[in-house]
């Protein structure tokens, strides 16, 4: 994807860069990779439409804002925080988002945030816009951390405005509120969906995930934290109520899915070996298979294979 905006990386003091930040975005704290006092970056404002805006490059391992920043720094602004170059991911109110070039995230300044680079070269640009001000346009869905998902359609012609703001310096207004107008229906879409499913919970998302994507060895608990976009803390305190972890569910449902296709009857008929209906119902070891079939059912799928009583149940 084509960069918005050619990144500056140029050895700057940590204190320098720092301050720079704070001057341009607020109270933010940085992490550098190295002991040696020095980061590759640059921080700039400029301003697109009537949006303030920050172009950021770093090799920062981490930014945050803390709770105590907020204390002394309460910031008034959501940042449209648009990845550029590099990667970066973002966590705020127990949700978690990986950014690659190109994807969005509304940052809420009241909250504390936190940003991991792991020291990989990011530049970022972010459209400042008053707090107050969109609550007033669009709700409360516009508060709390929002990732925008590059695949809403949406997602495309908020880009296409920003490319155009970007590449027009005295962007007239009608630019700026076209961006608003695709934003709010962008939150205006979240609105519907949460009110199209009242009894939709996290929990009940989680497990329609895990039934869905059991199959599939590369699902794991960290995927499915992803997909619901929340941190795999706050996926296992959800889980608690049930008594198990997200990785302990996933198993069970892998075990029940094994044990159902090595009960069919064409098993017993030269069908699928027990090796391939592990590896179809998720699991990429055999020996864990084994152990776990015979630790959940007290019998080797072998047995399950061989009994027709065990084929009925």
């Amino acid at each position: 994807m084509q960069s918005l905006i050619t990144p500056v990386h140029k050895p700057v003091p940590v204190e320098i860069l720092q301050a720079e930040l704070r001057k341009v975005c607020g109270a933010f704290d940085l992490e550098p990779m190295g002991r040696d006092g020095t980061m590759a970056g640059d921080v700039a404002s400029r301003r697109i439409g009537y949006f303030e805006t920050a172009v950021v490059g770093l090799d920062a391992r981490h930014v945050s804002r803390s709770t105590r920043s907020i204390r002394q720094d309460p910031g008034e602004h959501l940042f449209l925080l648009i990845q550029d170059e590099g990667h970066c991911r973002v966590e705020q109110s127990e949700k978690t988002a990986t950014l690659l070039p190109g994807d969005m995230f509304l940052v809420d300044s009241v909250l504390p945030s936190s940003f991991v680079y792991d020291g990989v070269r990011s530049s970022q640009v972010s459209l400042h816009m008053p707090r107050h001000e969109m609550l007033h346009r669009f709700g409360k869905e516009c508060t709390g951390g929002v990732a925008i998902s590059r695949d809403d359609p949406l997602w495309v012609a908020m880009r296409a405005v920003l490319t155009k703001m970007l590449a027009e310096p005295g962007a007239t207004t009608q630019l700026g509120e076209a961006f608003f107008c695709l934003m709010g229906a962008y939150l205006q879409g979240i609105r519907t969906q949460n009110k199209a499913r009242p009894a939709e919970t996290l929990l009940s998302r989680a497990l329609a995930l895990i039934d869905r994507h059991c199959a599939d060895p590369g699902f794991g608990p960290s995927e499915l934290a992803r997909r619901l976009n929340v941190s795999e803390r706050m996926l296992q305190r959800h889980f608690q109520t049930l008594g198990e972890t997200p990785g302990h569910r996933l198993l069970g449902r892998r075990l029940e899915l094994a044990r159902a296709r090595l009960g069919a009857p064409q098993q017993g008929q030269g069908g699928q070996g027990i090796a391939g209906i592990a590896f179809d119902a998720g699991f990429n070891d055999l020996s864990y298979f084994y152990r776990e079939f015979r630790k959940k059912y007290g019998i080797t799928p072998g047995a399950v294979v061989r009994s027709p009583v065990e084929r009925c149940h």
